[in-house]
């Protein structure tokens, strides 16, 4: 099983995706610290990313290109706020090659949280993305996040069953 909740608050401008994963806390974080890992399941199906870079510590970027079936490359990054080993992590995530410089009609960096705590025989992990404004939400929003991060956790929890 994978996505269990999906939260819209523009008022709060957040989107919370929670899924349940069937592996302990420790393999669920993993699928972060490992960038080979990251690479088979952040982005949708079809829309591979291919991290370039991965400093997974704090105050550590990431940077990666997701290519679209029809072979078009999108660069984004990550820069990481807090890691938290097995409970969560924090970090800005932007699109383009350089961080807090948004492409021209992008729209600007996002915070998002990831949280993780063992529940029901696996781990209970929600992600919450929190937007610059309620422009930048719909704007994202339109273009496909909230599906492909559900997309997405359902390849991750492919990943974990596979062992």
């Amino acid at each position: 099983m994978a996505v269990i909740d999906t939260t819209r608050d523009p008022q709060a401008l957040t989107l919370a995706i929670t899924s349940q994963l069937f592996a302990p806390p420790e393999r669920v974080w993993e699928l972060w610290a490992d960038r080979r890992q990251l690479e088979r399941w952040w982005g949708p199906p079809g829309y591979p990313a291919t991290f370039l870079e991965h400093d997974f510590v704090p105050g550590g970027a990431a940077r990666y290109v997701m290519t679209s079936p029809e072979g078009e490359k999108s660069a984004a990054w990550f820069r990481f706020r807090t890691i938290e080993p097995h409970t969560g992590l924090e970090f800005d995530e932007g699109f383009g090659d350089v961080p807090d410089e948004a492409p021209p009609g992008m729209p600007p960096a996002m915070r998002l949280s990831a949280r993780m705590a063992e529940a029901y025989g696996g781990t209970t992990m929600t992600i919450t993305t929190t937007f610059a404004s309620v422009e930048a939400m719909e704007q994202v929003l339109a273009m496909g996040m909230q599906q492909g991060l559900a997309l997405a956790l359902w390849q991750a929890d492919a990943i974990l069953a596979a062992g």
